[in-house]
């Protein structure tokens, strides 16, 4: 474990013998982090920010969230060096296009750490990159040290922008969009309000160039209840009531997939519709796959049909 700014740390996580690699792993990615407390296990999701290409190990970076439900505060408060912790294999919501001319990344706080795989990706694949990397201040930014070596090489510039320091503001996104190299494809990753301010700045660019992950839920869990939910495998039938999340009926009945957020930014609790139609609520699932109504977060979403059939 390492200190990378202010609330901000790192851990490198190995695997135990007599293994000597960790399943590979694609720039964006992120694993799921069983951290055992007193009460119960948690469940969180974070992004592998270390080179793809290193099998060796994973590397994280935590940040200590003031809204904390209990995951970064175990973290920070409670791991320490030779701790045994489960994960997950690596998912990925968030890869990197390897096909663009240049990337394009832009930053904002802890939002730095998926960015770190795809640059080093970019660097492996000889593909030209610029970061906006935003932070309240340089002593709140982690990971420069590595940055500025990573810019350094052929084809990489670090744009930093501190905007609680005297001088500052908040990064023009509308500027960035409008000077973007031509052909160049445009992640994002931070704060609810500023991935909302560069979806308002995209949205006259190609879908397919653009590419965001929230780390926050935007909109509140489908709760409204009033639909029925039978598992086919299981053969039960689930009335849904106002106040809960179908997350909250399975659990109850111990049925439940494996799941971690609970604010479908994750992707964990992804399960198969085989009948009826979701109200998506996540934030993982594209256009597309919302419209084909085959598969749903249910941490989050819930009915737009009288009856879901789920494949559990």
């Amino acid at each position: 474990m390492s200190y990378e700014a202010q609330g901000i740390v790192s851990l490198e996580l190995v695997p135990l013998p007599p293994a000597t690699s960790l399943p590979a792993f694609s720039a964006g990615a992120h694993i799921d982090l069983h951290l055992p407390t007193p009460k119960s296990e948690l469940i969180r999701s974070y992004s592998l920010l270390n080179d793809p290409r290193e099998t060796q190990r994973y590397r994280l970076g935590i940040n200590r969230d003031a809204k904390s439900r209990g995951g970064s505060s175990h973290v920070h408060e409670q791991l320490r060096v030779g701790d045994k912790l489960t994960i997950s294999a690596p998912r990925n919501h968030f890869p990197l296009d390897e096909s663009a001319p240049h990337n394009v990344f832009i930053a904002g706080g802890i939002g730095i750490t998926p960015m770190l795989s795809m640059i080093a990706r970019s660097q492996a694949l000889g593909t030209p990159w610029t970061l906006y990397y935003t932070a309240r201040t340089r002593a709140h930014a982690g990971f420069l040290d590595w940055l500025e070596s990573a810019a350094g090489s052929q084809g990489g510039q670090v744009v930093l922008n501190f905007d609680q320091e005297p001088g500052g503001k908040l990064l023009d996104l509308a500027a960035i969009v409008a000077d973007l190299p031509a052909g160049a494809h445009v992640y994002c990753c931070g704060p609810i309000p500023m991935l909302e301010a560069y979806e308002k700045a995209t949205a006259s660019l190609p879908a397919e160039r653009v590419h965001m992950e929230y780390f926050a839920a935007k909109d509140a869990p489908a709760t409204d209840g009033g639909f029925s939910v039978e598992l086919a495998r299981s053969h039960k039938t689930l009335q849904i009531p106002a106040g809960k999340t179908i997350l909250d009926c399975l659990i109850e009945i111990n049925a439940e997939p494996p799941y971690s957020c609970r604010e479908g930014v994750c992707g964990t609790c992804e399960v198969k519709v085989l009948e009826g139609q979701p109200d998506h609520r996540d934030l993982v699932l594209s256009d597309s796959e919302r419209a084909a109504n085959d598969r749903m977060l249910v941490c989050c979403s819930g009915a737009r049909s009288a009856r879901l059939v789920l494949d559990l």
